[in-house]
């Protein structure tokens, strides 16, 4: 009876292994950085309501069996596109944000199926084909945004275009068209923080889709081919379909996820804004105890919560021990880093001793 018991908590220790060693880093951190609580507070709510969109859009493809779906920059590139026309077309406020939701929308169902048939040429090889998909298709949107606007894209505003007329500045601004346009709809202010109610639903409603689809017949059909696909595909189900579906659910998600990301910043770094959300997410989802093959709401929810409380505490703790700030932003692209490569090693690890 002791010996079960035993090996149940070393079972459970191990599974969670990377959010327990994550809670202790951010603990550490708060410890030696001494951040007022209340600011603490305030920051991981406002990152709850702008990030956790984004890595609640990297769980249908998990379960699906497609693994960490680093494609989803493309989704996070089609927001960015919409976003551009709405700020040349002057559209403000809601009417802006939904706008670009419906714009990124169907760009992003397009790209998602090109990635699902992409990556079912792939089978087996997933993560790293969405990861080198995410750097083709970076190359792509340079040379769209930097010499077809305002060339063979005409573009009507042209403080956001570069001196000579062709390609879009580094920043593009969002103030005053659709900065903080979710956020300011319905704000709760307690003890100083800002608690965003319009993105808090929003994601909340995100939860109960995810929660809905995952009981359906094809959220059946997702988990199917995620445990097995060639017993999926004896059971009847249309396999590389389902997996195309899984991608572009991803992708769109990706998109709107993004919108609401930089409606919150109000800005838009033209030409990075995209390139670490596969990065930061996918850390953020590991970091919540998921990895390559399972992965809940909860870990998407608690890895928000942890990894970006060392992001808001890393600076801080760096200043204290080292003197430098910057030593803290280092750390914490280590880290994201750190905790992709576990999960993937880890992965390897799992699937050559099943094999064994």
């Amino acid at each position: 009876m002791e010996k079960n018991v035993k090996s149940r908590i070393k079972s459970i220790l191990l599974s969670n292994i990377v959010p327990i060693v994550f809670f202790l880093l951010t603990l550490g951190a708060v410890l030696v950085a001494k951040i007022p609580p209340l600011f603490l507070l305030s920051e991981i709510v406002r990152r709850l309501s702008r990030n956790t969109f984004l890595v609640l859009a990297l769980i249908i493809p998990v379960v699906a069996g497609l693994g960490l779906n680093f494609a989803i920059v493309l989704g996070a590139m089609a927001a960015q596109a919409a976003l551009f026309f709405v700020v040349d077309w002057n559209i403000t406020g809601l009417k802006g944000i939904l706008l670009a939701m419906v714009i990124a929308s169907a760009l992003s169902v397009f790209l998602g199926w090109l990635v699902g048939k992409t990556l079912n040429r792939a089978k087996g090889r997933e993560m790293i084909t969405s990861m080198i998909l995410g750097f083709f298709a970076n190359g792509v949107y340079q040379l769209i945004f930097l010499f077809f606007i305002g060339s063979l894209i005409p573009f009507s505003k042209k403080e956001i275009l570069l001196d000579q007329g062709v390609g879009l500045r580094n920043t593009v601004d969002l103030y005053g068209i659709v900065d903080g346009a979710l956020n300011n709809i319905l704000v709760f202010n307690i003890k100083f923080i800002n608690i965003y109610v319009v993105p808090m639903l929003i994601i909340v409603g995100l939860c109960l889709f995810i929660t809905f689809i995952l009981k359906t017949k094809l959220g059946q059909d997702f988990k199917a081919v995620g445990q097995d696909m060639h017993i999926a595909r004896t059971a009847g189900i249309d396999v590389d379909k389902t997996r195309i579906i899984a991608v572009i659910y991803s992708t769109v998600l990706a998109a709107i996820g993004q919108i609401i990301y930089l409606q919150d910043i109000g800005t838009i770094n033209t030409y990075n804004s995209h390139e670490q959300i596969g990065l930061f997410s996918i850390a953020a989802l590991l970091v919540g105890g998921a990895s390559v093959r399972k992965a809940s709401i909860w870990n998407a929810i608690i890895g928000v919560i942890l990894f970006h409380a060392l992001f808001v505490v890393a600076p801080s703790a760096g200043n204290k021990l080292f003197g430098q700030p910057q030593i803290g932003e280092f750390f914490r692209e280590f880290i994201a880093y750190a905790v992709i490569a576990f999960a993937l090693a880890m992965h390897g690890w799992r699937a050559r001793k099943a094999k064994h």
